[in-house]
């Protein structure tokens, strides 16, 4: 164990840390993904009156963009590609849908996007790690 604990190195980047970071990625990505995928497979019952309006843009642009964070930009940071760029309009997301869509909620209903918003913040601000398109692309 000791051997095993010596080949670690706990202050900078190892293969570990850049195993963590593919695992907080694509699971983040693939969770998002979902909340994405129905808002997209149901684009025509949720575009008519069902969908929040958060910021008075109307229906189909607010859903339009919540697709395109949570569908789009959470394949973008699954693969690790432009993974902090994309990861900007889902932390706008999350904001929106923690403050706005259920800011007057129980703290117990906003938790799942509290989660979403601290895991996408971290991924800005951490990047896409060794095992992603970006590092192959040299960003």
């Amino acid at each position: 164990m000791k051997s095993f604990l010596k080949k670690i190195n706990f202050t900078g980047q190892s293969g570990l840390t850049d195993l963590g970071y593919l695992i907080i990625r694509i699971g983040f990505g693939v969770l998002v993904l979902t909340h994405g995928y129905s808002k997209l497979v149901n684009f025509d019952k949720l575009s008519t009156a069902e969908f929040f309006n958060p910021l008075g843009l109307g229906i189909k642009t607010s859903l339009v963009l919540a697709i395109f964070a949570e569908f789009v930009c959470a394949i973008s940071i699954a693969l690790g590609f432009f993974t902090r760029l994309a990861s900007i309009p889902v932390v706008i997301q999350f904001i929106v849908v923690f403050f706005v869509v259920h800011g007057n909620d129980a703290f117990g209903e906003r938790e799942l996007p509290a989660t979403y918003l601290i895991l996408a913040i971290g991924i800005l601000l951490m990047g896409s790690g060794r095992y992603s398109i970006d590092r192959r692309l040299g960003y």
